[in-house]
């Protein structure tokens, strides 16, 4: 396996406030990892250290095996491409909205060419967006807004698709939704680590979770394997259960 991301010993926070205590951890290409863990224990403070917005106190992150502080920003952003859980809703239609995402691949002119348009039919097209491109962004439903913003991100074409809480402000029929897209995302060859309090939906739909706590990780390895080890369950202060459904496994989380 090609491993598309690797944080050796990262250690990270805000000030003087250090919020993850040496994070090792290697994604390989074409898989889905979901970040678990209670709030506040450097979920998205790790998607943001690996995106470049918080400086490292120490450790390494490489992509491809090149380190990221080496990589230019537009190099970055055709590598990597990140969706903050907290985003600014502008005043714009959703498809120029999503035209967006292929600025990394434009030339000095900033003209889209024939590439760039197929990359952003392509995108529409996998995100089931079509009827939303005339509307203003304001204007759509939240699981609207969600596809259209996925829509953008696919459209930049990146190697590695990092996400913070994709299931923000969606109900249940919308969640699943969205998962079975990211999943039609991943058919694609790309790579995706997400951010997921859902716990039930993170180990139906991940390769591989990882579970942090108070900013170090305590366990990561194949979704059933974590699961059973019963650390989720712990940590969270539930009890757990695996059953399977109509042919399929899921995976409760309830009250003890």
């Amino acid at each position: 396996m090609t491993a598309i991301l690797e944080c050796a010993g990262v250690r990270a926070g805000y000030g003087s406030r250090e919020i993850l205590h040496g994070i090792d951890l290697t994604v390989n290409r074409g898989e889905i990892v979901s970040l678990i863990g209670p709030n506040g224990c450097g979920k998205t403070t790790l998607l943001r250290a690996v995106c470049g917005l918080l400086p490292l106190s120490a450790g390494e992150i490489r992509f491809l095996g090149r380190r990221q502080a080496e990589l230019g920003r537009k190099e970055f952003a055709r590598l990597a491409a990140f969706l903050p859980q907290v985003r600014d809703v502008p005043a714009i239609r959703a498809d120029k909205f999503i035209a967006h995402g292929r600025y990394p691949h434009l030339s000095f002119g900033r003209s889209l060419t024939e590439k760039d348009r197929r990359a952003i039919e392509l995108a529409i097209e996998q995100t089931g967006v079509s009827g939303l491109l005339e509307k203003e962004l304001p204007e759509l439903s939240g699981g609207e807004r969600q596809r259209v913003y996925l829509a953008m991100t696919l459209a930049q074409d990146a190697e590695i698709f990092l996400l913070d809480e994709p299931t923000t402000y969606l109900d249940i029929g919308q969640k699943y939704e969205m998962l079975e897209l990211i999943r039609r995302i991943r058919a694609l060859g790309k790579t995706i680590v997400m951010v997921l309090h859902d716990l039930s939906l993170a180990f139906s739909y991940s390769d591989r979770v990882a579970l942090l706590e108070s900013g170090d990780l305590l366990t990561f390895g194949p979704a059933g394997e974590v699961f059973d080890s019963g650390l989720p369950a712990k940590v969270f202060g539930v009890s757990s259960r695996r059953v399977e459904l109509d042919g399929r496994t899921e995976y409760l989380f309830f009250r003890k």
